[in-house]
């Protein structure tokens, strides 16, 4: 099921205002609940979850920031 480019654009804006929010206290709260770890280790943690959110929504970013291409189908 492909999402059309308006509802890709609103659940970018979901996931930026009320995700990724939401999904930093649940990162912070995880490295936390771990045994105290080297400096290095935390960092290197965050990291990876700082980077692993991406993934899963990238489908849900491509082309966000260009025009809609259903715009440019009914100019020709």
């Amino acid at each position: 099921m492909a999402l059309s480019y308006k509802s890709r654009r609103r659940w970018s804006l979901f996931i930026f205002v009320i995700g990724l929010p939401l999904y930093v206290v649940i990162a912070v709260n995880l490295v936390d609940l771990l045994p105290i770890l080297p400096k290095f280790l935390e960092f290197f943690m965050y990291v990876i979850l700082g980077i692993a959110w991406v993934f899963p929504l990238k489908f849900v970013f491509l082309g966000i920031g260009q025009s809609n291409p259903d715009d440019d189908q009914d100019k020709k």
